[in-house]
């Protein structure tokens, strides 16, 4: 791919009201109108440029949507209070009851237990299967399928989807491809790829200060409109709406993802080399022993790598306890759910964020008990890290002492 989203973004300029560099911040949840007539015009949608309610729209958040259109290559994108009201808007949106999703096996906790748990009770089935499997996928479709789901880099096992064969599969049975892109913004573009709905938690790498939660969709100006419909649009009616001080500071973070993720994932491709020399289990999609490697290489933006998060398995939950505990004593990290921070964030994923996921089927897709899950930070001197973050697994007896040095 050579898809170049941060010159898109760069050429992005909003003045503000009184000619600021920043866009001003609409601090209002309504709005006034000179005329009766133009309120009832915004109100069915008949009018630009006019704000009627920030439930409905804003133009802080508007700057911020226009900002992740240009990201992914998309006609425009809405953006929502976190992650899960997006995912849910767009499934609402998509599926009545009675119909199917075909989603891949490995996915954030949260979206898992929304599609096994909640969406029983509109009477729409799921299919869980292994989407790097095309025929797995492929036997899964029904007639009633509405959507095809899947993260570009899964959650917590870093698989990697083939979106282009994917994209391919959902067109031959005219259903929209729906990817979640948390994981790798500028890395991949799903969109570029096929995709006909991408999906971020904009709570992560985007905003990358874990100071707040927001979501988003991108898509086509069609399908972004009817999520906004007073009648009938899922992200309308069901009211997940970012507060637009919120948006304002998310979009001025944007300004230095392209920075961010090219050394997110230039300390994670360091850290997992010298990691996998020193005999340890370790996933991360840069690694030739990564089986969805060539998938990756095949798809992502080269400029910006393969990403900032990585695994190991450390053998037991005992010792991967043991060991984020040690990290984050020698200031090495936080022993924290979530990503995208400037500094590392690790976490055992069975007993945390994927917790959700019943220990059956955690053990049938290969989440063992030791794995952790590590967000890269931003550290400047990443050869300082890894020796201290070796330093703790020696310590641990994860790995001895004689193993192979930078």
């Amino acid at each position: 791919m050579d898809f170049k989203a941060a010159d898109d973004l760069q050429d992005l300029q909003y003045f503000g009201e009184y000619g600021g560099v920043n866009p001003s911040i609409s601090d209002s949840s309504t709005y006034t109108f000179l005329s009766a007539k133009t309120m009832f015009d915004t109100f069915e949608g008949n009018t630009e440029g006019c704000y009627l309610y920030s439930r409905h729209s804003s133009p802080s958040n508007l700057y911020l949507g226009e900002a992740l259109a240009a990201l992914e290559g998309t006609e425009t994108a809405n953006v929502t209070a976190s992650g899960m009201g997006a995912i849910s808007a767009v499934i609402l949106q998509l599926c009545n009851a009675g119909d199917h999703i075909v989603s891949s096996r490995t996915i954030y906790g949260g979206t898992y237990a929304l599609m096994k748990n909640f969406l029983k009770k509109f009477n729409i089935g799921i299919s869980f299967v292994d989407t790097t499997n095309l025929d797995a996928v492929a036997k899964s479709i029904t007639p009633k399928t509405k959507m095809l789901y899947c993260e570009s880099v899964s959650n917590p096992l870093l698989e990697v989807a083939d979106l282009q064969a994917l994209s391919k599969l959902a067109k031959k049975h005219d259903i929209p491809l729906v990817v979640d892109n948390t994981f790798s913004p500028l890395s991949i573009s799903p969109a570029k790829l096929g995709a006909d709905i991408v999906i971020h938690s904009l709570t992560k790498f985007i905003n990358g200060t874990s100071d707040c939660v927001a979501g988003a969709v991108c898509g086509t100006k069609e399908f972004c409109l009817g999520l906004k419909d007073v009648n009938n649009g899922a992200g309308m009616l069901l009211g997940s709406t970012l507060d637009s001080l919120r948006a304002s500071s998310i979009l001025k973070n944007m300004r230095t993802l392209h920075i961010r993720m090219k050394k997110h994932s230039e300390n994670a491709m360091y850290l997992s080399k010298n990691f996998e020399k020193d005999g340890l289990r370790v996933v991360y999609p840069g690694l030739k022993s990564h089986v969805g490697h060539e998938v990756m290489k095949k798809q992502y933006n080269m400029e910006y790598g393969f990403g900032g998060l990585l695994t190991l398995d450390v053998g037991s939950l005992e010792k991967a306890n043991a060991l984020m505990e040690l990290m984050q004593k020698k200031h090495l990290g936080y022993l924290a759910v979530s990503l995208g921070f400037y500094k590392t964030l690790f976490s055992a994923p069975g007993t945390s964020t994927s917790s959700e996921i019943p220990m059956e089927e955690q053990i049938e897709m290969g989440l063992s008990n030791g794995l952790i899950r590590f967000s890269i930070g931003l550290d400047d001197h990443i050869d300082r890290t890894y020796m201290a973050m070796k330093d703790c697994l020696i310590k641990l007896d994860i790995i001895k002492s004689i193993s192979t040095k930078v």
